[in-house]
């Protein structure tokens, strides 16, 4: 099969004949349709996140089609899959279910657990094996390509979003993915967003002015209003007393990236008040199943630039300089 490989960190994927993967235990073999580019993609290539497998096969927001079931499958509690049926590969791939985190409904946080396009081969490539209880059904209303963003894009900005418990003015920080498909669901549940863009990036903050936000600024800008919460989707650690000083009491800033520069200090009076900051640390199955049944209602729609497998430098490369339309996803086959 085809596939777009990384050989070393800080170098171009390389396009190489390899063989195609056979199911192990409790794995489907999928054919890829579609494989959306993740800004985590990016941390991997440029060596921002270290323990890699090398080589590595990237790409961790998979549709495809279930061409083969390992034996063990069936039956297998929790999972239902069809040859010819459509799935969904997430980031998280596996994990030992017998941890303290795992049996107190925290996978998301299991010491051994193994990540899609990391420590397992992913979607830039043909075909792709996955543990069959991480996988999900994808809602029909979407097509291939435009539901590929939601399987990292959504689910961790769902997850970050729901951190935000009832908050009612929310603002974003980085308006990339996640917060074009967090913006859709707060204003869906009645939520006053507050965008943060670049400095003097008018076209961001006009988009995010046409997605419902009631005020969109540079993020060295001070809203009108105090937030109840932000979550914080670009990598950059300053921005996180940034949020703080605009919170209300009981405040509640989100980090809602795998990767982040250095945090600057800050008085201690921003933090004061019972103001909070958490993460969010990869997703469990369960924020799947409740993001692909709330979806379709509102509904979250992405926004795609597409691109063939081989040109996954490309698109690699425009996320980088901030040139992408909307998200990059690979159309495989």
């Amino acid at each position: 099969m085809r596939a777009m490989v990384l050989e070393q960190a800080r170098t171009p994927l390389v396009l190489r004949d390899v063989p195609t993967p056979e199911p192990a235990a409790g794995q489907l073999l999928v054919r890829v349709n579609a494989c959306a580019v993740c800004r985590t993609d990016l941390h991997i290539v440029d060596a921002e996140l270290t323990e890699p497998k090398l080589p590595l096969i990237l790409g961790h927001q998979i549709v495809g089609t279930v061409e083969e079931i390992h034996v063990s499958v069936k039956g297998q509690s929790g999972s239902d899959f069809k040859v010819g049926d459509r799935v969904g590969i997430p980031w998280l791939g596996w994990t030992d279910g017998d941890c303290v985190y795992c049996r107190s409904g925290r996978e998301n946080l299991c010491d051994r657990a193994k990540f899609t396009g990391y420590t397992i081969d992913g979607g830039y490539a043909e075909f792709a094996v996955a543990d069959a209880r991480y996988c999900f059904h994808l809602p029909d209303e979407y097509e291939d390509i435009d539901v590929s963003p939601l399987l990292c894009a959504g689910l961790i900005g769902y997850r970050a979003y729901r951190k935000t418990g009832d908050a009612k003015r929310l603002g974003l920080y980085g308006f990339g993915n996640a917060a074009h498909l967090v913006t859709q669901l707060a204003i869906y549940e009645k939520k006053e967003i507050y965008a943060f863009t670049r400095p003097r990036d008018e076209s961001g903050q006009k988009e995010a002015r046409s997605l419902g936000a009631v005020w969109a600024g540079g993020s060295d800008e001070t809203p009108p209003e105090k937030l109840d919460a932000a979550i914080i989707f670009a990598s950059v650690g300053p921005l996180i007393p940034a949020a703080l000083h605009v919170m209300a009491k009981g405040g509640i800033v989100v980090c809602g990236g795998i990767h982040m520069s250095d945090i600057p200090s800050f008085p201690y009076n921003d933090l004061w008040n019972e103001r909070v900051i958490t993460s969010v640390a990869n997703l469990t199955r369960r924020d799947g199943e409740e993001f692909f049944k709330i979806a379709p209602g509102v509904p979250v729609k992405t926004k795609v630039e597409v691109f063939s497998l081989h040109d996954a430098n490309t698109a690699l490369d425009k996320f980088r300089a901030g040139k992408l339309y909307g998200t990059a996803v690979l159309k495989v086959s």
